[in-house]
């Protein structure tokens, strides 16, 4: 089974130092460069056309709402590479491809911006890793914990709404 490996790089990569160092790293891994795509990334495609793919998807300092696009998408961050204090690659693989034996869980959830729910989340459940703010008045949020169950406990005994496991590493 061949290993197809994707760059993702939504930034000018002539003269950036994260994207040729991304490249090397990719290449020292897998023995081949990546190819690279620049434009609109859709994962559900790439993973329905190709399942052996492997996305790297840069998530750089500030960034937010990187990993939206994989709520549904049959793919899951399988690790995550750091390339520089700036810049890390979350690698991405097709659920029924990856081999997800982390413990460091990536859950989505749909949060009211409540006093209660701050309250009883705490860091050794999970921490926020990712917000978003909706026109709705709610929060989408990523955060990293370990356990799935306590995690979706808190969000459930809080009236918000548990989105999905996103992968893990």
């Amino acid at each position: 089974m061949k290993q197809n490996p994707i760059l993702y790089w939504p930034r000018k990569s002539s003269t950036d130092s994260d994207y040729q160092l991304a490249r090397k790293v990719i290449n020292s891994n897998f023995g081949v460069m990546p190819s690279v795509v620049s434009d609109d990334l859709d994962v559900a495609a790439i993973m329905s056309e190709n399942p052996e793919s492997i996305i790297f998807y840069p998530v750089f300092c500030g960034s937010t709402g990187w990993w939206g696009e994989l709520l549904g998408a049959d793919a899951v961050v399988t690790d995550k590479i750091i390339v520089s204090p700036e810049c890390q690659l979350m690698v991405i693989k097709s659920e029924s491809m990856a081999d997800t034996k982390g413990t460091n869980h990536l859950f989505a959830a749909e949060i009211y911006p409540a006093s209660g729910f701050f309250k009883k989340m705490n860091s050794s459940i999970a921490t926020v890793a990712d917000m978003l703010a909706t026109d709705a008045g709610t929060i989408l949020a990523l955060f990293s914990g370990r356990n799935q169950n306590q995690f979706i406990n808190v969000l459930e005994s809080t009236g918000n709404s548990y989105l999905g496991c996103i992968g893990q590493y």
